[in-house]
């Protein structure tokens, strides 16, 4: 099952750390936490949290221990196709929440959100549309969904994570209007 997911972050530094992450299963699941850090993850910057709106406070008093999320996210989401917008930076904070927790840091691994897009348009699109034009429909559609969902991040991991998982749907439901579905 795809599973659309985001993080918050410390910052954009080299040593940042995630600070809440939260995903969305295709069938509109979904779960989110605040992260406790450890204490070795001290990087702070005041423009991201004025970004993203949390206080390191909050995480300190209300987060899920760092372990904790990293178990949870084993348990929950092994064996699924996990998609982010950007899975270099997410991924980044996959790998220090596994690492962080003596998990193997490449125990789940990120795609780009774009490739569920596609996939999902070529899968409705394959038998509908004869072959030399499939990947113009499958680019019309991906490009039809961008252009109806303008919305501008929010900068909160569920949010975000839900903005995925909706363009995502948007994509599969152009697709099958295209097919005649």
């Amino acid at each position: 099952m795809h599973v659309f997911l985001d993080f918050e972050a410390s910052s954009l530094a080299k040593k940042s750390y995630p600070i809440e992450v939260a995903w969305v299963f295709e069938d509109g699941r979904e779960e989110s936490h605040l992260i406790r850090p450890p204490a070795q993850w001290d990087d702070w910057d005041a423009t991201a949290e004025a970004v993203h709106h949390i206080p390191r406070a909050t995480l300190l008093a209300e987060g899920t221990p760092h372990d904790v999320v990293a178990q949870r996210m084993i348990a929950v989401l092994t064996g699924h196709d996990l998609y982010a917008s950007a899975p270099s930076w997410d991924g980044k904070w996959l790998s220090a929440l596994l690492r962080a927790a003596k998990l193997p840091r490449h125990a789940l691994r990120l795609h780009d959100t774009e490739e569920a897009q596609r996939g999902i348009a070529t899968a409705i699109l394959r038998d509908a549309v004869p072959a030399a034009e499939l990947g113009r429909a499958v680019a019309d559609v991906v490009a039809l969904a961008e252009v109806r969902d303008r919305d501008v991040p929010a900068h909160r991991a569920l949010a975000d994570a839900r903005d995925e998982w909706q363009r995502w749907c948007l994509v599969k439901r152009a697709a099958e209007e295209m097919a005649g579905r």
